[in-house]
This record gives structure tokens, sequence and C-alpha cells, in this order.
């Protein structure tokens, strides 16, 4: 046989492959977390729902992405963690089988036997403590605490160097803001400093700097990009950075502890589409889709993806970094602390 015969009927059994596959004629090769037997399944399911707290400017891509490789239609639902721990437990109650995949940093604080465990194989490529002991959640952008600033409000030679000397700056007091969601920052501090002292720088800032309290994160990076508040006492990391890339005035700073928790993906044990649902959480976990986040400054799990900026992790671990993990009941408690703290006076 010819080489020219050879090739071509090399590239027609991979056409035909791609094909069965779901992917386009061009791509003789299957991503790296394709796993055959299991797409197959899972486009004869169909579809996939989605629930996600990510914002549809990341979330949509990186699902439009699995689609043109698996050609599985996706349906994405947005919301914040909140109302997906909301809805969650109202459908869950009524065994509403409604969707498959959830995206949030709430995964693992809902209760267990909502995740189904899995095993993904994309998942030993990620931090190891970013799995769950238990295979119900897999860990997919990195939430990294730290305050923020806005850089034509505040000189970087003013940042405070802990946050005893932040709380001594009353020159910009109604200035700065908090989420009021923030307990695991909260955590962290106490874990750091111990209660007492932890308790009393916290009581310092409230009494000195009169902090507003936002609703939303990625609000409050955006509030601080644009001027309205000069600093935030802390945010996420990754959301500064989206800000900032978009063109906004801020950048953040890193105070000890930085609280660390996850973005996770779980999959549900009611799934309409289990196969679909198994092999969207491998997709997540994989380098392909790993590479999407960092253009929004999302922080990756992989160690082999570099993040944006890239002197990311380098920066961030400068400091004690303290691994938070709530469970629902923790979470309250917290979340209790902290509003008991920052309430005005």
């Amino acid at each position: 046989m010819t080489s020219k015969m050879t090739s071509t009927l090399y590239a027609g059994v991979f056409g035909l492959l791609g094909l069965a596959f779901g992917l386009s004629p061009a791509s003789a090769q299957a991503p790296s977390w394709i796993i055959p037997e299991l797409l197959q399944a899972a486009k004869a399911e169909g579809t996939l729902t989605i629930y996600s707290s990510m914002n549809e400017q990341e979330g949509l891509p990186l699902w439009k992405k699995f689609e043109e490789a698996t050609g599985i239609k996706t349906e994405y639902v947005r919301a914040n963690d909140n109302a997906l721990m909301a809805r969650t437990a109202i459908e869950r109650r009524a065994q509403q089988r409604s969707w498959d995949v959830v995206v949030s940093t709430v995964v693992s604080r809902l209760p267990q036997d909502f995740l189904l465990p899995i095993d993904p194989p994309q998942a030993k490529e990620i931090k190891a403590q970013a799995r769950d002991p238990n295979r119900r959640w897999y860990g997919v952008y990195a939430n990294y605490n730290t305050p923020a600033y806005n850089t034509k409000l505040v000189k970087e030679s003013d940042l405070p160097k802990s946050y005893e000397e932040f709380a001594t700056k009353k020159e910009w007091a109604g200035k700065i803001a908090i989420d009021v969601t923030d307990a695991h920052w909260l955590n962290a501090m106490y874990i750091h400093y111990g209660e007492e002292k932890a308790r009393k720088i916290v009581s310092d800032i409230v009494a000195n700097l009169n902090p507003v309290l936002v609703d939303g994160h990625l609000a409050l990076a955006r509030s601080v990009g644009a001027g309205e508040y000069w600093l935030a006492l802390n945010n996420y990391a990754s959301l500064t950075s989206n800000v900032k890339i978009a063109g906004g005035d801020t950048d953040y700073w890193v105070l000890e502890p930085v609280a660390l928790f996850y973005g996770q993906v779980g999959v549900n044990t009611l799934a309409p589409h289990p196969n679909a649902a198994k092999l969207a959480a491998n997709f997540l976990l994989s380098k392909e889709a790993q590479e999407m986040l960092p253009k929004a400054g999302r922080l990756p799990v992989r160690a082999d993806v570099t993040p944006n900026p890239p002197d990311s992790f380098t920066r961030l671990e400068s400091k004690k970094v303290i691994l938070i993990q709530f469970s629902g009941e923790e979470e309250k408690k917290w979340l209790k602390l902290f509003q008991d703290l920052f309430r005005p006076r």
C-alpha cells in the first residue's frame, strides 16, 4: 500500500472516530478529558443542566467548548451562591430531577446525600487539597482572600503591612467595604491570631474605619475599581484581577492570613443526565478547561496551567495561607459572628 493511500485510510478512520465522539472532522484526536464509553452514554442522554455561580461571560464560553467537543447541548443556570443553596434544597425536598452538575463555592456545604461520589480521571492532576476525601466534590478554581485598593486613590506606599496597622488608618473611615458574607476571612483571622486578638483587631477596624457592608464580591471588586470605595478590607484576589484585566484602577496586596477555599464541582445524586454530568466534571478539571479560567483572572487548580498574572501564586503564597472548608452548620456559626462584629454600633 502506498504512503498516500495509507495516509488517506488513517484520515478516514480518525474522521469516523471524531464523528463518533462528537468532534468535528477537522479534529482527529479527542480531547484529553474525553472518556469514549462515558461520552457514548452521555450523548444518548442528550443534554446537560448546569447550576453555577460563575458569571455568564466566563461560564458560557467554557460550556460552549464542552458542547463543541461532545455534541451535548447544555442549559446554563446562573445564580449567586446563596440562591443556589436555596434552590437545590427546595428542589430536593420536592424530589425534582432538575440539575446535573453544580459549580459554586457552596458545593461542599450541600448535604452529602445531594452529591454523587465520582472519580474523574483528570482529578489526579489537580492539587491534593482541592479533592474531597469523600469524592463528592473537586476544586475547579481557587479563591484566595486579600484586601484590594483603588490604584488612583490610594498610594501603594500607604498600604498597611498587617491588619493591626489597617485598623489604625482612620483617614479611610467610610471609604472601605467588605462583603457581608466574608465568614471564611473571619475564620482565618481567628485561626491565625487567636480568638482574643482577632476579635480586638476586627472590633478596632469596625470602630475606626466604619466599613460598608456590600452584597456580592464581584460588585465589590467593580466598585473599588471604579473608585466608589477606596479599598476592600477583603475580597477574592481573582475578582480584583478580573476587574484589573478589564481596565479597572485596582489591584490587591497580600496580608497575613490569606484565607483559601475553592469553587467546586459536584454531581447531583438525582441527576437527570448522570453520564453527561460525570463527563462534565472531568472536563472542568482538564487542562483545556483550566486554561480558559485565567483569561478572566480566575486561579486554576492545576500546576501545569499558568495563572493570570503569572506571579499570582508567588504573591499570594508569600504569606500564611489557611485553607477553610466549612460545613453548612459551621458557615452559619461564622456568618452570625461576622454579622455581630460588623453590626453598626
